[in-house]
């Protein structure tokens, strides 16, 4: 097919589906996003099978799942000799750069980040975490010199990210990775202008709200909409950099969540929780000259670990035994094929998967048992979401009859049939996958992580992967 595609891979972090108007919203208005949708595939079924920052990102990088990469709770590192995004496309001739927030070194979060642990991406502007927006600070290649960000940091990181692509030379492919930390919490530091765009008193709630959390909940929605008008803009911008430079044809821009935001639906906060809030997340991939510019709406479940061998699939680029996921390059093309013929039959292009599984393997961090945190793993399934925790089945919802899950069928005896199946079919999944629900101070003590861990919450940071 010619020249190999660049990529330009966008990601915001704690952004849920449901706040694209692509994807329902009607609070606000994401123009630019919804542009993409309708230029790209859209994985409408995409999941956060881990909801919670660094082991999705870890999974995104590795194409594995956390119980094999190893990084199950936040700030924990991912081993710097894996087999990792950023190598493997520059072993394939890429330039490889990264911009933004990264969450999978664990020496502390405003540590600088060694070489080995940048994972194999050469242009280097980055910092470990930082939710401080308007005063956030990054490292540069080696450099150990701490740096800021000129005000709003997505928004500088995509000035940056306008100049890597603008100064990139068109006889080599590139990977850009823009990691963007807004929309997650703080959320009432946008920019005033974003803030100003979004009337908290209007704002309509999720069925699922508890009507006491209404104006608890209204008042963070005002800033993480205005977040989320924010990142709208800087993705408009990408896409006319690519647009002026005559690289979007031949460019797979990527826009995509580590996982959502519960907002206070079901009375929860933030994300690793298994609610369809916190793991559905926007997955957008524009690839014209193989899939042309006309939108797709592709129903079937894609889950982290896919995402990277698919887009070396689409590179056709080896695919090492390392990786867990699925390559669903040839699905989409044949989606994309079929839905465009004169029959439009796509119920016959049989999906890799027909769910994605769930896993929270540590009831640490924001999840705490204190707080009603725990280990669980489950399915999203066409129909169902359907969980298994510590003690046994505890989670059903049947999302086409209750899409706000409001009743929780799991102790209703008509449904024993139901959950029997459910729960074989996860079984067979983890057994397919390698993964074993146990407490997760058991897998804790595996990788190495705690010799005595209770359950706080609290987690050292660590600098040493040490895998026994």
């Amino acid at each position: 097919m010619g020249a190999k595609p660049n990529i330009v891979f966008v990601f915001a972090d704690q952004f849920r589906r449901q706040a694209t108007g692509f994807g329902g919203e009607t609070n606000i208005e994401t123009p630019h996003m919804d542009r993409l949708a309708s230029e790209s595939v859209d994985f409408e079924n995409a999941i956060s099978g881990t909801p919670v920052c660094c082991p999705a990102r870890a999974s995104l990088l590795t194409g594995q799942y956390p119980h094999h990469h190893g990084v199950i709770i936040n700030d924990v590192s991912l081993n710097p000799d894996a087999e990792t995004m950023g190598k493997l496309f520059s072993k394939a001739g890429y330039a490889t750069g990264y911009i933004g927030k990264w969450h999978v070194n664990a020496n502390g979060r405003s540590s600088p980040i060694p070489v080995d642990r940048q994972h194999g991406f050469h242009y280097w502007k980055a910092l470990e975490c930082s939710h401080d927006y308007n005063n956030s600070h990054y490292y540069e290649g080696s450099s150990e010199e701490l740096k800021t960000w000129d005000g709003y940091d997505a928004i500088a990181q995509t000035d940056d990210a306008i100049n890597f692509i603008k100064s990139r030379d068109n006889d080599k492919p590139f990977l850009l990775t823009v990691s963007w930390g807004p929309p997650h919490d703080p959320y009432e530091t946008a920019p005033q202008r974003y803030l100003d765009r979004v009337n908290e008193d209007t704002i309509e709630l999720r069925e699922n709200v508890p009507a006491e959390k209404a104006a608890e909940a209204r008042s963070l929605l005002k800033g993480y909409y205005a977040h989320i008008l924010a990142l709208d803009d800087c993705l408009d911008a990408l896409m006319i950099t690519l647009e002026d430079r005559g690289l979007a044809d031949n460019t797979i821009l990527v826009f995509w969540s580590d996982h959502g935001d519960m907002l206070l639906s079901h009375a929860e906060l933030f994300k690793q929780r298994p609610w369809e809030e916190s793991i559905r997340v926007p997955l957008l991939l524009r690839y014209p000259r193989r899939f042309g510019r006309t939108g797709i709406q592709l129903p079937s479940f894609i889950n982290t670990p896919d995402i990277l061998p698919t887009l070396l699939g689409l590179c056709d680029l080896e695919i090492p035994e390392s990786i867990d996921g699925t390559d669903y390059s040839d699905h989409i093309s044949a989606f994309v094929e079929t839905s465009r013929s004169t029959e439009g039959e796509t119920e016959k292009v049989q999906p890799p998967a027909s769910s994605a599984l769930l896993a929270c393997h540590s009831p640490f961090g924001q999840f705490t048992r204190s707080v009603g945190g725990r280990e669980y793993r489950g399915l999203r399934t066409e129909r169902f979401t359907y969980v298994r925790d510590l003690n046994g089945p505890w989670l059903l919802y049947d999302n086409e009859s209750d899409p706000y899950q409001l009743k929780n069928l799991v102790n209703e005896p008509s449904n024993r049939g139901l959950i029997e199946e459910l729960d074989s079919d996860l079984s067979k999944k983890l057994k397919l996958h390698g993964d074993n629900l146990v407490p997760g101070v058991e897998l804790l003590k595996t990788f190495g992580y705690a010799e005595d861990v209770d359950e706080t919450g609290t987690m050292p940071f660590f600098d040493e992967w040490n895998p026994l």
